[in-house]
């Protein structure tokens, strides 16, 4: 398994979306930047503090021209009950394949259970990696107010 590096192109994952559908990443972030997260489900308090920061920021976050996606191997009836506490208003995937997305990604994987550990992605609007976050436990992860900031540096420079 091979952990992506910035500069690559981020590969084309699909996800069951809540409802129905798909979730096509990164097609469905393509022209804005982007941030993918991999969280390791509704029980984790550390995923839940991260899904909750960035809803917070997602007025500045729009401003800033990013879209935010986030999907887990949680089941849909979890992924609503997430949806519904934090009031999400970005698209979150849900029964993602953790063996798939590992070896597309190289997300790290916990064994029993089986879930994906927190990964996190900043994409660009071509979507080619920006920033890669790799935790192989609970701690470690991107923070809304970090992207924010890096897209807001990289905007300046053009």
């Amino acid at each position: 398994m091979t952990r992506l590096q910035n500069g690559q192109t981020f590969p084309a994952l699909d996800v069951s979306a809540v409802g129905g559908g798909t979730i096509s990443i990164p097609l469905s972030l393509s022209g804005s930047y982007g941030v993918v997260l991999i969280y390791r489900g509704a029980w984790c308090p550390y995923c839940q503090a991260q899904l909750a920061g960035f809803q917070r920021a997602s007025e500045k976050l729009a401003e800033t021209g990013i879209k935010v996606v986030a999907l887990s191997v949680d089941d849909e009836a979890t992924t609503i009950g997430t949806i519904e506490k934090f009031k999400l208003n970005f698209p979150v995937g849900h029964s993602a394949d953790a063996d798939q997305v590992a070896a597309e990604t190289g997300a790290y994987t916990n064994e029993t259970p089986r879930y994906l550990q927190t990964t996190g992605f900043l994409l660009a609007p071509d979507g080619k990696i920006l920033n890669a976050v790799y935790s192989s436990g609970p701690i470690g992860r991107l923070v809304a107010e970090d992207v924010i900031g890096m897209v807001n540096y990289i905007k300046s420079k053009v």
